[in-house]
């Protein structure tokens, strides 16, 4: 069994070519002749357009008469004439020949000699008999007009009908050159868009470095130490006050509501630095922090009265913790350590070398952030060109599939655009 060649296209030009060469013969002397046949109509059409004109003319000299016998029908020629003119002006033909052009075409005209027909048979006999050889001569051309029609929409549903499908192969290529020119210009904006992005992602790269070294240069890595320790002393000193947050509250909760219990407004500012930073709050404290034993003094006594109205589990541990910072001194050594890591840091923090330090990060951070706004614009715009660029290869793809099946059906002959 023979396998049947199949003409294979790297181009849509090429194919374009090949299929005009194989089908000229066939389409060309059916447009032509359509042509010819749609120059007829204008001209019909023209005709009619202009016996039209010449009713209006008339009726309008015998509306300027005053003639009362006439008058009324001259009126309603005059009005059926001018409806007539515009219907007319809207006929545009097709300058571009091709069987959906003149289907639609004919589809207009039949549209306008139907609605024609039925203004003759509704206000030419209310007309009569009057204007009687002008409206023989518009009848006559009318009908001239419809029997042209008639044959330029036999030849065009049964002549032209039979090459409709090689028509559409060959406007198919046509549409198909156009969208791959529309893929070049993708592809080129998309490479431009590319070129932009690149360099960008270049500076990022070296301005994230750059942040990179200075972190990790020597003042910053000294500072980052410290910070971290300061963390782990303030996390100790949470976890050794952790039994008077409750009681500091009540002590809060009584100096603002009225109630007062002896505590000053200093020391109500010290009991909210213990209880929201307690790290600030030793720091700034003398060695032995007397003002914390001071609030420890009057909650031990606010306690022994239960003024606080502490459950007695929570009571008796805060008792427990009161003792212990007031006779056991437990805080002094925490307190060192913290006044030590506050002095080094606040030492590092005024030196000049991490001023410049941290000049230098924020300039460079500036820069990357507007370097990274600049690249996500970039991104998105080439997030669009690239489903745009995809979209036309699909669209692309199913062009040359139905054109490779047109092909066939209307010369019996398989190709393939690749």
């Amino acid at each position: 069994m023979l396998t049947e060649a199949i003409a294979q296209f790297a181009t849509s030009n090429d194919a374009k070519i090949w299929l005009e060469n194989q089908t000229t013969a066939t389409l060309a002397p059916v447009q032509t002749q359509a042509k010819k046949l749609r120059d007829d109509m204008n001209l019909a059409l023209q005709l009619v357009a202009d016996v039209s004109k010449q009713l209006f003319d008339i009726s309008n000299k015998e509306i300027e008469r005053h003639n009362m016998k006439v008058y009324n029908r001259a009126r309603a020629l005059n009005k059926l004439s001018r409806l007539f003119i515009e219907r007319l002006k809207k006929l545009i033909p097709p300058e571009q020949i091709s069987y959906d052009t003149m289907s639609r075409y004919m589809l207009e005209i039949r549209k306008v000699f139907y609605v024609t027909d039925i203004d003759l048979k509704n206000w030419f006999p209310r007309i009569s008999p009057f204007f009687i050889m002008d409206r023989r001569k518009f009848l006559a051309v009318y009908e001239k007009a419809r029997q042209v029609y008639n044959t330029l929409n036999d030849y065009v549903n049964k002549e032209y009908v039979k090459t409709k499908t090689l028509e559409e192969a060959i406007l198919q290529l046509n549409e198909l050159q156009g969208i791959e020119k529309q893929l070049f210009t993708l592809q080129e904006d998309r490479d431009k868009i590319r070129d932009e992005r690149v360099p960008l992602e270049q500076e990022i790269s070296e301005l994230e470095q750059k942040i990179s070294n200075l972190k990790s240069s020597g003042p910053i890595d000294k500072l980052n130490l410290i910070n971290a320790e300061i963390e782990n002393l303030t996390n100790e000193l949470r976890n050794d006050l952790r039994h008077l947050q409750k009681p500091f509250i009540k002590m809060q909760a009584l100096a603002t509501s009225g109630g007062g219990g002896g505590i000053t407004p200093d020391e109500l500012t010290k009991i909210n630095q213990y209880i929201d930073t307690p790290f600030d709050a030793i720091v700034q404290e003398p060695p032995g922090y007397p003002r914390l034993k001071e609030i420890l003094e009057k909650l031990e006594r606010m306690m022994t009265k239960d003024t606080l109205k502490l459950k007695p589990d929570k009571a008796r541990k805060a008792e427990q913790s009161v003792n212990d910072f007031l006779q056991k001194n437990i805080l002094d050594n925490l307190q060192l350590r913290c006044k030590e890591m506050a002095t080094k840091r606040d030492h590092l923090l005024a030196s000049s070398d991490l001023d410049e330090i941290n000049r230098n990060l924020a300039q460079y951070q500036e820069q990357l952030n507007l370097f990274k706004a600049r690249k996500t614009s970039v991104e998105t715009h080439e997030i669009v060109k690239s489903n745009s660029y995809h979209e036309t290869v699909d669209k692309i793809s199913g062009l040359k599939r139905i054109i490779e099946k047109n092909v066939y059906a209307a010369i019996d002959k398989k190709i393939q655009l690749t």
